[in-house]
């Protein structure tokens, strides 16, 4: 009896303690670890909802890039960081799903991250340099099957969601060419423009701006229809490459173990700054799909993650 009352006294005690926890958080600015470089896709997404969610916080949430080995670098530091909800970090399925099929020795596991919600969906794109010599699916396709390996697709490194974009682009196509690694979206981007790669996988979000502009040209969007900021992109099923279907998402995620009165009151923030016409309006104009409903909760991100896993080891033929 002096047992079961001891147990409950000290539940109690936690649950007060926890929710005391929760009330005076943050009291102090959140690390926002971004594990690519400044500009890609992910970076442009986590800086929207940094800045929507510090006004919902009343407090500041700082970017901090850690670009490196398709995202796992950052990863490997938002893991192993404390976890009292000062150190977030933005994760997609490169990162938090085929990484444990593109990398050895990954240093994390899924069950090392406390997700918070998803952010958005995003639609990837395949790009290439202005002077290509091939300009639609079928040249493409023609040309890499001519030049078996010598076509150069640049991707955020072996991991990352980008690279996630070209295997399934190259399966769909039945093509052979060489995938080239960099630290983030950005630079790979920025190659393509000067011509030093042939090519980007990525998606609209970073992508869109430099098509439109003219700096790179658009041959074919994973979707199941034309983009609106991207109306002269062919979706798959019209460019003949039906099977690259490789819909992107961005999610948050705290170290395991942080307590779930921190998880749901950043969740709320999440949920805040998702609804906001700031948010709403820029995914639009990136061509992201802000997350609704029960996208927006830790426990969809819960039973995501371990999907993707899975639909990344086939994808990877692991």
């Amino acid at each position: 009896m002096i047992g079961t009352v001891r147990f409950f006294a000290v539940a109690a005690l936690a649950l007060s303690s926890s929710l005391a926890l929760a009330q005076s958080y943050p009291s102090k600015p959140i690390t926002f670890i971004v594990p690519f470089a400044a500009g890609g896709t992910s970076d442009v997404i986590a800086r929207l909802a940094a800045d929507e969610m510090g006004r919902a916080l009343d407090q500041r949430l700082v970017i901090e890039n850690v670009g490196g080995a398709g995202g796992s670098i950052g990863l490997t530091r938002a893991s192993r960081a404390a976890p009292d909800g000062y150190t977030l970090t933005i994760g997609n399925a490169g990162t938090n799903a085929a990484v444990y099929w593109t990398t050895e020795n990954v240093p994390f596991k899924p069950e090392a991250f406390a997700p918070v919600g998803l952010i958005a969906k995003t639609s990837p794109v395949i790009a290439l340099r202005k002077n290509f010599p091939a300009a639609t699916v079928a040249e493409t396709i023609a040309y890499a099957k001519q030049n078996p390996g010598k076509m150069t697709l640049g991707h955020a490194g072996v991991g990352s969601s980008n690279y996630l974009i070209c295997m399934s682009f190259v399966k769909a196509a039945a093509i052979d060419v060489s995938l080239v690694s960099y630290r983030g979206a950005a630079p790979a981007l920025n190659d393509a423009m000067g011509g030093h790669v042939d090519g980007v996988c990525d998606a609209a979000t970073s992508v869109a701006a430099a098509i439109n502009a003219g700096e790179v040209k658009g041959l074919v969007v994973s979707a199941h229809q034309r983009l609106k900021n991207l109306p002269d992109v062919p979706a798959a099923q019209e460019a003949g490459v039906p099977a690259f279907q490789a819909e992107g998402w961005n999610a948050l995620f705290l170290p395991a173990g942080a307590p779930e009165p921190i998880i749901a009151k950043l969740n709320e923030a999440l949920r805040k700054a998702v609804a906001s016409d700031t948010v709403q309006s820029r995914l639009a104009e990136l061509s992201a799909l802000p997350a609704s409903g029960e996208e927006l909760s830790a426990e969809y991100v819960r039973q995501l993650v371990p999907k993707e896993v899975e639909k990344y080891r086939v994808l990877l033929g692991k």
